[in-house]
């Protein structure tokens, strides 16, 4: 019996480790609140979907949100960009290096469906990769930027 308790204490840890960066960054997201947003991509204060134009208020548009809840989007990070010619990209092997336009230590893109969503910081849990945010997109400069697509 002792043995399976073992695997729940390293599964508790994991989740434990998770737990602690997840209440970290609830404290910095408080600490931030305070004071004035900033950043590259800070804009308009997000409003709850309710306070919207045309919003209502009602159980009607909860209901309609609760109806693509659900809907899986495919989210991802970009470390960063590069032109090359199809040559260098037919002379690549294992050990080639690429350079990126991105600087080391820069803030990386978090994108949703291809779309720009927020910036963040790399982040090792349980050794595991994650991304703190740090930069979120408002909504309405979601909007303005599809627009222009």
């Amino acid at each position: 019996m002792a043995s399976e308790d073992k695997p729940d204490e390293a599964a508790d840890d994991g989740m434990a480790d998770w737990a602690e960066a997840l209440l970290e960054q609830k404290a910095t997201d408080a600490a931030g609140a305070e004071g004035q947003p900033g950043g590259v991509l800070a804009g308009d204060t997000p409003r709850p979907f309710s306070s919207m134009p045309g919003g209502g208020g009602g159980d009607g548009p909860v209901h309609d949100i609760n109806m693509v809840l659900d809907i899986p989007v495919q989210l991802s990070v970009e470390l960063g960009r590069t032109k090359v010619p199809i040559k260098h990209i037919l002379q690549l092997g294992q050990g080639s290096v690429v350079e990126l336009d991105a600087l080391a230590g820069e803030p990386m893109d978090v994108l949703v469906n291809g779309y720009l969503i927020a910036q963040g910081e790399v982040v090792v849990v349980n050794d595991k990769f994650g991304i703190r945010l740090t930069d979120v997109v408002t909504p309405s400069e979601r909007l303005r930027r599809v627009s222009k697509n």
